[in-house]
């Protein structure tokens, strides 16, 4: 991708995905999408933003935060192109699957190729505006899963996946929510 830099800004990730610019045309496939983002005001900017990391623990721990965020965010903008915007928060939480079988020198590294991704993906698929969206969480991650295997599509249940390990470890009902409202966006 072009204009990727490392991430050694202040902001978190919520914030550095909020500050990603988006493509005016975000339209054709995303190898075009993405070779646009050279010529993209802000881009090389907004992926510096993300605040930088010193050790691999550090790495790991800002990880956690991106997928925590994508997650969350995907609610309010997920309408945009739901099967896209899933990768978002899955392409990172695979990463931190992955990150205890890679020497840890590699973790800080992946944090920055995992961080452009999702940045990438945001400036080129997710729309200008927020919608306020309020699908309900189901009862419990038990349901979400149940609901999401129904459906079937493989999208919906690695989204669904991510959703329930980020409600497990934060406790945030949104995240249950994030996964139905996939399930209602992705026919």
């Amino acid at each position: 991708m072009p204009g990727v830099r490392e991430p050694d800004g202040r902001l978190d990730p919520g914030t550095a995905l909020a500050g990603v610019p988006h493509l005016a045309d975000q339209s054709g496939p995303i190898a075009g999408r993405l070779a646009r983002l050279g010529e993209l005001a802000g881009w090389p900017e907004s992926v510096a933003a993300l605040s930088g990391v010193a050790d691999a623990a550090a790495a790991q721990a800002r990880v956690l935060d991106l997928v925590d965020a994508a997650t969350l965010r995907y609610l309010s903008y997920g309408y945009g192109s739901p099967v896209l915007l899933v990768h978002t928060a899955t392409a990172p939480n695979a990463v931190l699957h992955v990150l205890p079988m890679l020497p840890s020198e590699m973790w800080a590294p992946s944090l920055g190729a995992v961080w452009a991704a999702s940045a990438a993906i945001t400036a080129g698929y997710a729309p200008a505006a927020a919608r306020d969206v309020r699908t309900p969480a189901p009862a419990s991650p038990q349901d979400v899963v149940e609901q999401a295997v129904a459906h079937g599509d493989e999208h919906v249940i690695k989204f669904t996946d991510t959703a329930v390990e980020v409600y497990e470890r934060t406790g945030n009902p949104d995240a249950l929510a994030a996964a139905a409202h996939a399930r209602e966006l992705i026919r």
